[in-house]
């Protein structure tokens, strides 16, 4: 069968595209922006992609088409299916119909982390020698894949609250039909479609509505909107993070390095890892209990953390140029950013941190968040906030606020210039975006090489 995927560069569409593929169909995709990592793994698996929604892209007609949540009615290719009436799709009905209808699926949801302890739980089970299918919206270190089908019956996958597609608004996440299902925070996002926090655990709720009376939800329980949503209903067993009765970490490491895993009271084990900040214990704690519902002892999970290398964008390093590190991450709300400068901080106390942060998403770019980033940056030393046009938000107002040096600027290329100079032996540069921000990573990392 002949798969053509609108939107495939997406981290989720390139899963889709990625399993598709394994499944032996021929795939074939476009979309307007193409950048790495996905890029360059969609062109690893041999699919061709086109650039941009010229209809002559659905010639010869392909038997179906996947279309992405990031196209609308209006688009010249979707359009076009449309018109010639050739049968389509979403992302997660495909995933839903054509992989999951018959596998214990593990989903892993909330506002952060969902990546990261997607990953985790995966490389686990992997570790176990079960051998899981995954969906995971990144590329994890350790597969250097974002999907794959694996052996049967376990299957992870990020669950996204996001909508699922122009013609069907309900969140990603009610297609999958989890087993067993994390939680792991929930807070506003998405502004674009959820008018406040209240619509997102609706959503949640139809997600718990889905989970059979003999999984299991492993649900955060400092979040005070995960509490409100499971009591709308819950006909499943519940273990809660960060509670006496649940999961908890103990004898945590300033720098994060190591920490001790007890469950109802009962130390298991201590896991040793070269992680860092709350959020990432969290995470693991998550990933462990998770695991534990499929069948892999405790003992076993935190033996695999020692080796969990992570996922590319997030919290990785970029490279050391005299003396000077880049780091990327994909943090782009003010909870994710201000555990991500933290984390940071635990293991470089005395370095300058620089702080450069693109306000990409939906969410920030609407200025929803505005008020809570000063505080989320205050760990760093020097504050760079990306204000290209389109921001409808007062950036100089957010910046006056903090107490440190900050400024902002209209591209990449502008922070490149404006920053080398300033740079020293020692400073950690965390740069922070949903999207590929004009290259600038690579291009810090070439004016520092110049400058040495």
């Amino acid at each position: 069968m002949h798969l053509h995927i609108l939107g495939i560069c997406g981290t989720f569409m390139g899963g889709i595209a990625a399993l598709a593929k394994a499944a032996g169909h021929h795939v074939t995709g476009a979309d307007a922006g193409v950048y790495p990592p996905m890029s360059t793994q969609l062109q690893g698996l041999g699919i061709d992609l086109t650039e941009g929604w010229d209809p002559a892209q659905l010639d010869p007609q392909p038997d179906v088409v996947v279309i992405g949540n990031a196209l609308s009615r209006g688009n010249a290719a979707v359009e076009a299916v449309l018109e010639r009436g050739i049968p389509y799709t979403s992302g997660p009905q495909w995933l839903a119909e054509q992989v999951l209808a018959d596998r214990w699926v593990l989903a892993v949801a909330g506002t952060h982390g969902k990546t990261t302890t997607a990953t985790m739980l995966a490389w686990i089970l992997e570790q176990a020698g079960l051998s899981p299918g995954f969906l995971i919206g990144g590329v994890p270190i350790d597969f250097d894949t974002s999907a794959r089908l694996g052996a049967a019956p376990f299957f992870v996958v990020e669950a996204d609250e996001y909508d699922t597609a122009f013609f069907d608004k309900r969140s990603k996440f009610v297609h999958y039909r989890p087993r067993t299902a994390i939680l792991n925070n929930l807070e506003f996002d998405h502004a674009d479609i959820f008018p406040d926090l209240a619509a997102i655990e609706r959503q949640f709720h139809h997600l718990v509505r889905t989970i059979p009376g003999n999984g299991c939800i492993i649900s955060n329980a400092t979040a005070p909107a995960l509490e409100r949503v499971l009591g709308m209903g819950c006909w499943t067993p519940v273990e809660r993070i960060g509670s006496p009765a649940g999961w908890e970490a103990f004898d945590v490491a300033a720098d994060f390095s190591t920490f001790k895993v007890a469950f109802a009271g009962e130390v298991l084990g201590e896991v040793c890892w070269q992680h860092s900040g709350t959020h990432m214990v969290e995470n693991a704690l998550a990933a462990i209990a998770a695991a534990r519902h499929a069948g892999v002892p405790p003992s076993v999970s935190m033996s695999a953390l020692s080796s969990f290398g992570g996922v590319r964008r997030r919290m990785e390093s970029r490279g050391t140029v005299g003396g000077v590190t880049i780091w990327d991450d994909f943090a782009h709300h003010p909870t994710a950013i201000a555990t991500t400068l933290s984390g940071l901080r635990s293991r470089h106390k005395d370095a300058r941190i620089i702080a450069v942060v693109d306000p990409r998403s939906n969410t920030m770019r609407l200025g929803h968040h505005a008020e809570q980033l000063p505080a989320a940056l205050s760990t760093a030393d020097i504050v760079v906030l990306h204000a290209p046009e389109g921001v409808v938000w007062d950036v100089q107002s957010v910046l006056q606020t903090l107490t440190g040096e900050a400024w902002a600027a209209k591209s990449a290329d502008d922070i490149v210039t404006r920053l080398l100079p300033l740079l020293k032996v020692g400073d950690q540069v965390l740069i922070m975006s949903n999207g590929g921000f004009g290259g600038i990573h690579q291009k810090l990392l070439n004016a520092l090489e110049k400058t040495t």
